[in-house]
């Protein structure tokens, strides 16, 4: 037996490998490139071949050392002094994550999609027209909580802070490196959560982390190159890039709400 196939789960083959290996590449380029949206990007290509519980667990490494790639090439001052800075922000979010994820059965979750995907095509919409939407300095504190709310109630709800997350950055006029560092230790504090949630769940398990290590490959390589792409791009055309990122992210989210 081939050693690789080996230790592929039973239902996995060389084959959807290599596919699951190719969409984590892109996943990675474009978390590299706009420093987000490497979740998205996996769930919707590999959920097309592989089952929902396989393809959540073989994203958990992947997203946990890319955000940890994400916040080392900041450098680990820049992350303590994100974390300083968005204090309020980052408590508010992973509060209401805990609270609101205790209505998760209650709530349709095609509709939390809705909620969250509508928005955020319409700001990316507005946005990319030439409309700038900018929060004043003087009004941070007051934003971070209205934001930090949302992002919370909504990743509790929907799975996803990501989104909420990015415009409120980009409505601070963030800079593009400081950007990718707050990103980082937001998305950063999630997925270890995320890790811990699946190995009590058991979706991450021994059969599923050899898949899981094996897609680190490829999502290092598509964020190295996506890294090279990121340092040739201005300020404004980051800003542009991230806005069309998410607004393919919030027309995702509008799909998964409107197709049960």
């Amino acid at each position: 037996m081939d050693p690789v196939a080996s230790l592929l789960p039973a239902t996995m083959t060389l084959g959807t490998l290599l596919l699951a290996g190719l969409v984590t590449g892109l996943g990675g380029f474009v978390k590299g490139a706009v420093g987000f949206a490497m979740p998205l990007v996996m769930i919707s290509g590999m959920g097309i071949f592989l089952d929902p519980e396989l393809v959540v667990a073989g994203i958990v490494l992947p997203i946990v050392v890319s955000n940890g790639l994400q916040i080392a090439r900041g450098g680990l001052g820049a992350a303590l002094q994100a974390a300083r800075d968005f204090r309020v922000y980052i408590v508010l979010v992973c509060t209401f994550i805990l609270i609101s994820a205790q209505f998760l059965t209650r709530i349709p979750t095609e509709a939390m999609f809705l909620v969250l995907g509508i928005p955020v095509v319409v700001l990316c919409a507005i946005q990319l027209s030439g409309i700038r939407l900018t929060i004043p300095p003087g009004r941070k504190g007051i934003f971070s909580v209205i934001a930090g709310t949302i992002s919370g109630i909504l990743g509790g709800l929907a799975g996803t802070w990501g989104p909420p997350t990015v415009l409120y950055l980009l409505a601070l006029d963030t800079p593009k490196a400081r950007q990718m560092v707050v990103q980082g230790v937001i998305y950063g504090l999630g997925s270890v959560a995320l890790l811990v949630g699946h190995l009590q769940s058991g979706v991450l398990n021994r059969e599923t982390v050899p898949f899981s290590a094996l897609l680190l490959i490829p999502a290092v390589i598509g964020m190295w190159i996506g890294f090279r792409v990121q340092d040739r791009l201005d300020q404004e055309k980051f800003r542009r890039a991230t806005l069309f990122v998410l607004l393919i992210a919030g027309l995702n989210l509008i799909r998964r709400g409107l197709v049960a």
